[in-house]
């Protein structure tokens, strides 16, 4: 099943304005989140999204995957535990075929329930005639990124990511519970090894990215995107290493 997000209309040359910031929803208290912090980090990504699946229905957990390399890990586990459980997929408008193809042949491998979520025509319209991937990769990150998640969270209690330490240094110091922007944020594989990841595919026999062959570790925008050990080929020559969803 897939959802647009209706567009508004608007001169084609506006630009949008800027993406709310502000923290959506209330969210738990510190310390009610540092209760769940040591009730779950003694437990494997596995047992966490168990023992999450206890404490949450998920219809209340918005989980998001960008279905880029070795996003098979994340969704086969998540989809083994709870089949039910509906992935958000941020299409940006700007996803290279092969991610395309990848998510629809995932879809079908674990039988997943995706909902696309997307800007408004007219936003991402905006980048296109801007090339703001080129002038501003913030500001484009956060029109077709950012902002249509931001839209949502407010229906959800908590939200999963895959998120691991080793990938970058801000990922490095997150842990498995936080309070993003208002909403309870999950990263249930947080501290698992880049060793550990790679053991479960080979076990579980799981898919890469097609474009992992060809030198690419870390695939989101054709525009931002070359191929790179880890995420050295996100947004090549600038200093930007997060699209924002998790700052």
């Amino acid at each position: 099943m897939n959802t647009v997000y209706d567009a508004k209309p608007a001169p084609a040359t506006a630009a949008p304005d800027a993406p709310v910031t502000a923290p959506l929803g209330t969210g738990p208290s510190e310390a009610e989140v540092e209760a769940l912090n040591a009730r779950y980090l003694p437990l494997n990504f596995e047992a966490r999204l168990k023992q999450l699946y206890e404490d949450f229905a998920p219809s209340q957990v918005l989980v998001t995957s960008s279905f880029a390399a070795t996003s098979a890990y994340f969704l086969h586990i998540v989809s083994t535990i709870k089949p039910d459980q509906t992935i958000h997929f941020i299409d940006t408008g700007y996803h290279f075929p092969e991610t395309v193809q990848y998510r629809q042949y995932l879809i079908d491998l674990f039988k997943l329930t995706v909902e696309d979520v997307r800007a408004e025509d007219w936003k991402h319209q905006f980048t296109i005639d801007d090339k703001t991937y080129e002038k501003d990769p913030d500001f484009c990150c956060s029109i077709n990124k950012v902002e249509p998640l931001e839209a949502i969270k407010p229906n959800y209690k908590v939200w999963m990511s895959s998120l691991m330490h080793w990938q970058t240094d801000h990922r490095a110091g997150l842990p498995v519970f936080e309070l993003r922007r208002g909403v309870l944020k999950f990263n249930p594989m947080i501290d698992v090894t880049r060793a550990e990841r790679d053991a479960y595919i080979a076990e579980h026999q799981l898919p890469f990215h097609p474009m992992v062959a060809r030198g690419y570790s870390s695939i989101g925008c054709t525009h931002c995107t070359v191929a790179g050990e880890g995420r050295s080929g996100r947004w090549l020559g600038k200093p930007k290493t997060e699209c924002g969803l998790h700052l």
